[in-house]
């Protein structure tokens, strides 16, 4: 069981569940390549980098927005709907090539919650906004 499905409350269903774009395995795949050629130390940082991005949960309920990261330890943030004040894309040139970017969600009296290297940005801003104001 996910720490989204885990982390429900009451009458709170999983909406949407967000995955990160490709692209945000690059890294990876190069601290692999260069542990193939070079071997120790880059074979673990490949193996961190992969459990690293293996263990991040991002979604929309019906109540709330979650950004959830961490290997042993665990973060999440966090934002209830009722508290959102706008849904941001921000979008590089890769990004815009390639199809991923960052979408900042930000709230009245509580930081951003922010979905980085997450694949198809406006497609997760119109479903945080459809969620969070059903009417408009």
């Amino acid at each position: 069981m996910t720490y989204i499905e885990e982390s429900l409350s009451t009458d709170e269903k999983i909406e949407h569940l967000f995955k990160l774009h490709w692209f945000a395995y690059v890294p990876m795949y190069l601290w692999i390549v260069l542990a193939l050629v070079t071997f120790g130390l880059t074979l673990l940082i490949a193996l961190y980098e992969y459990f690293r991005l293996k263990n991040i949960e991002q979604g929309v309920t019906n109540k709330r927005v979650i950004n959830k990261f961490g290997i042993i330890s665990r973060k999440s943030d966090e934002m209830k709907l009722k508290s959102i004040e706008t849904v941001e894309i921000d979008q590089g040139i890769m990004g815009r090539i390639f199809g991923y970017g960052t979408v900042r969600v930000t709230g009245r009296g509580t930081s951003d919650v922010q979905f980085k290297k997450i694949d198809d940005p406006l497609h997760v801003k119109r479903s945080i906004e459809s969620i969070s104001n059903p009417i408009g």
